[in-house]
């Protein structure tokens, strides 16, 4: 059976077919149309491009910025927004003659790592995704957890917990609300502390490289970095207590993180003791669009 996965950002649409063992058999990207039509138009000549080429039909999952609300079948809070207010399953099913699932693009991420990626054979898998912004997703028993209102995993947009005097009441979200996870972890976020301290990079690897190289202001910005992300985390092992977590996005790059996240973790853990495993993903920017495709 051919697995058609699709990746809607808001600048490109990538398809991806798979073959049940997961093997890629195709792949395009193209351009992404601003406009809600054209995209439906898009997304159904690469489908029939793929059929045409593999000589079979299959099924067709899609990952997108946003989720379709469980309670009016429209698509929200896509920051491709001329897809909102929009029944995207229902008007490509429509179109391709079959079923097609859509789930948020950080679910799909985690699904993809649940699979056949570096959380394969986990029960319970956290994906998270730090770059531009902050999102994640829950895939249990490698199928994608949204929750009763379509928002599972949306961790981003609670408070940093456990703040700091200096931190409370700092930053501003773009969903309305201040001092949002998302606002202090996010690569913006991380480059956003490091200048209000003097600091000078345009990314998170440049401020690792710059730690490398002994700057002190890197140091102490990627200290107060890793111990936010681990009071971020931790609450959601207290929470849930994930078998795994899988960080995803260009922050999962920093190769320092890793070594040190495990030793700030159990001091913000119930009981003082986490051995809860943090991973980087296997599949990088092709995890949403492969997850995608396991949607079936």
């Amino acid at each position: 059976m051919v697995r058609m996965g699709v990746d809607l950002g808001g600048t490109k649409i990538e398809i991806v077919a798979l073959n049940d063992g997961g093997k890629e058999l195709f792949r395009k990207r193209i351009p992404t149309p601003r406009e809600y039509p054209a995209t439906l138009d898009a997304i159904v000549a690469l489908v029939n491009e793929v059929e045409s080429t593999l000589g079979e039909t299959g099924s067709v999952g899609v990952g997108i910025p946003g989720v379709v609300s469980p309670y009016s079948g429209l698509v929200k809070n896509a920051n491709s927004t001329w897809i909102n207010g929009h029944p995207l399953d229902v008007d490509l099913g429509e179109r391709l003659k079959r079923e097609v699932r859509v789930a948020n693009d950080a679910n799909c991420f985690a699904v993809s790592e649940a699979v056949d990626g570096a959380a394969a054979g986990k029960g319970v898998v956290f994906g998270v995704i730090i770059g531009t912004g902050c999102g994640a997703g829950f895939a249990i028993n490698g199928k994608v957890h949204a929750g009763g209102n379509g928002i599972g995993g949306e961790w981003g947009h609670n408070p940093l917990p456990w703040m700091t005097s200096d931190e409370f009441n700092t930053t501003s979200c773009f969903c309305g609300n201040r001092d949002c996870i998302e606002t202090f972890i996010s690569g913006t976020g991380f480059v956003r502390d490091f200048k209000a301290a003097g600091g000078q990079a345009n990314s998170g690897i440049e401020i690792a490289s710059l730690v490398e190289n002994g700057d002190e202001l890197a140091k102490a910005a990627f200290e107060r970095y890793i111990d936010r992300l681990a009071r971020s985390l931790a609450h959601v092992i207290n929470v849930l207590d994930p078998d795994v977590i899988v960080l995803g996005g260009g922050v999962s790059n920093i190769a320092a993180i890793y070594p040190l996240l495990p030793e700030v973790l159990p001091k913000y853990v119930l009981g003082g003791e986490c051995r809860t495993p943090v991973v980087q993903n296997m599949y990088g920017g092709s995890s949403g669009v492969r997850g995608a495709a396991w949607l079936w």
